[in-house]
């Protein structure tokens, strides 16, 4: 089988949130090409001797994404697609050239490739394992938390999702019962659920999340009736809204970008019980006031503002 390889030329301060704005056309595992130095922490996941040479950091970013060869014309629409996506994001940040180019390419495993460079990590006090590696005997009385993304988006290495774990530590309960909008991977219920929360249901597009998310309840001892996903968009769906129920979540997370933040934000605080917590993630810091707008605009008072690096998290209170 060949596959087209499909590369934009873009900055290293916007791959973030291009792969974050094209994973919704079912583009994942991308591969990044740059030149930014390494991390120390980089550098003693790198097991060999000689860290390979690099020359100056340029700015400049190749994320490659590759597809399965079909009909030209999908290939033709989902290239234009991207190009839309790449035009908004230009809109509200610096994207750098944002030009697209395509290739051909052999057949290769794209999907199970990435796990090499995907090792157990901490989130403060969290040890986040995937499934292919074992828990070292040290490490067995931590709080654990086996992950395996599949092809559903959520390790937890990313900013967006560490705001959210933090957010969702200061206000679980033994009693919270928690919605999880675009649940990916299940990583934020699952962990909830791990911090003492009561029940958790998750909302997502992708297919691809209900075996994630039943694979990793299973790695991590979560019973099946206290995680259940539901497959729709919440935002519009009128029968997925009513599966979800109302005024019935002590917290809803959504860790999702801005631009579909907005819209879903009036939708959620209908699912909300009064005094409900709504966190919030995904926001480039340039689109932080319009999150905040909405949130104020829904009826609900804004709590906390945090931030880790260009990315931002609000929290809020029904």
């Amino acid at each position: 089988m060949k596959w087209t390889k499909i590369q934009i030329k873009t900055i290293t301060d916007a791959e973030d949130i291009i792969i974050s704005s094209l994973y919704d056309l079912g583009l994942e595992g991308a591969q990044i090409e740059d030149k930014v130095p390494l991390t120390a922490l980089e550098k003693e996941q790198m097991f060999v001797d000689i860290l390979p040479q690099t020359q100056e950091d340029d700015g400049i970013a190749y994320l490659s994404f590759f597809v399965e060869e079909g009909s030209e014309a999908s290939l033709e629409e989902l290239v234009g697609q991207i190009g839309e996506e790449l035009n908004s994001l230009k809109e509200f940040m610096d994207i750098g050239e944002g030009t697209i180019s395509l290739s051909e390419t052999e057949d290769l495993d794209w999907i199970n490739n990435w796990k090499k460079y995907f090792h157990q990590f901490m989130i403060d006090d969290i040890l986040v394992v995937p499934s292919w590696e074992e828990v070292k005997e040290e490490d067995t009385k931590r709080l654990i938390l086996h992950i395996d993304p599949g092809t559903a988006f959520g390790t937890g290495m990313h900013e967006t999702t560490q705001l959210c774990i933090r957010q969702l530590r200061k206000y679980i309960t033994p009693q919270t019962r928690l919605l999880d909008i675009g649940t990916g991977s299940g990583i934020l219920s699952i962990l909830s659920l791990k911090l003492g929360a009561k029940q958790a249901v998750g909302t997502d597009l992708d297919p691809c999340a209900l075996e994630a998310v039943k694979e990793n309840k299973l790695v991590n001892g979560i019973l099946p009736d206290n995680f259940a996903v539901i497959l729709g968009n919440l935002i519009s769906d009128k029968e997925v809204q009513d599966e979800v129920g109302y005024e019935c979540y002590d917290i809803a997370v959504a860790n999702i970008l801005a631009d579909v933040l907005v819209p879903l934000t009036p939708v959620v605080i209908n699912h909300l019980k009064p005094g409900g917590i709504y966190i919030t993630s995904g926001i480039i810091d340039k689109k932080e006031e319009e999150v905040a707008e909405a949130v104020k605009q829904a009826g609900m008072e804004i709590v906390e503002i945090t931030r880790q690096g260009e990315w931002v998290s609000i929290t809020a209170r029904k």
